[in-house]
């Protein structure tokens, strides 16, 4: 016999206490596409404590439509190499270009995080940071999504973090937060977000890992939000940079929180 008050119990009292369990983290990621579910893997599998809030319905990012709505992407071999250790399949295409199927890599990618021990809340929104006075970001504000869309005035709950990754793809959400709400300049030329250039996968791809860094005080920018954020190209439905700038948003998380001291 199922009872309807039951399942709504359960569904309700899990998810409650998941998500007060998640406000008070190490590391918060916004933005569950490649990079940021990468991050929250490699986090989840080195002890920290991780979450990470996707304002849409579905995880995945760019990475679901693969290219042009062919769901297939192309990784290159140390992209590969990731995706080996995922368990996601590859096929070699030609010498050095490998095929994925997109779906099968995000909802693998995905399982894989969470079974680390990453906590992924979707239907959430970042509308704004917790600052205090050091100018350090301490945490995230959060709303549902559907508030946003509806036009609703609710007020917003936060989170705290040690650390934040911005790995909101194209639009930098969280960057852009920090110049245009904090007045505050960000760790590159220009002291804010300087826009992505053209595609030219191949110096986008090369680029990323050395965008993939923090930007402001407890804040590292990573995927295609590193490169909007530093001025670089845009690489289109190849996507080894974006699961290499991932892992490596981790270890620059990692470190940053070896130096305050967190465990």
């Amino acid at each position: 016999m199922l009872d309807e008050i039951t399942v709504s119990k359960a569904i309700t009292e899990s998810f409650m206490k998941d998500f007060l369990e998640a406000m008070e983290v190490d590391v918060a990621i916004g933005g569950a596409g490649p990079a940021g579910m990468t991050a929250a893997y490699y986090l989840a599998r080195n002890g920290v404590k991780t979450v990470l809030f996707e304002k849409q319905l579905r995880v995945g990012g760019g990475m679901p439509g693969g290219g042009m709505m062919f769901n297939r992407i192309v990784v290159q071999e140390q992209g590969k190499k990731l995706l080996d250790e995922f368990d996601v399949t590859t096929r070699e295409y030609e010498k050095g270009y490998y095929i994925a199927d997109s779906l099968e890599a995000v909802s693998t990618i995905c399982s894989k995080a969470i079974k680390a021990g990453a906590r992924i809340f979707n239907l959430i929104s970042i509308e704004d940071l917790m600052i205090r006075e050091d100018d350090r970001i301490t945490g995230l504000v959060l709303n549902w999504s559907a508030v946003s869309l509806a036009g609703l005035h609710v007020d917003p709950l936060a989170i705290r973090a040690g650390v934040v990754i911005d790995a909101t793809g194209h639009a930098s959400e969280i960057c852009q937060m920090v110049v245009n709400k904090l007045g505050a300049k960000l760790r590159t030329k220009e002291g804010r977000v300087t826009g992505e250039k053209p595609m030219w996968a191949e110096v986008g791809e090369r680029e990323i890992i050395d965008n993939t860094q923090e930007v402001y005080p407890g804040l590292i920018v990573a995927g295609m939000a590193a490169n909007a954020v530093f001025g670089a190209p845009r690489m289109g439905p190849i996507f080894g940079g974006m699961l290499l700038s991932g892992k490596r948003a981790a270890q620059v998380a990692i470190e940053i929180l070896h130096q305050l001291k967190v465990p």
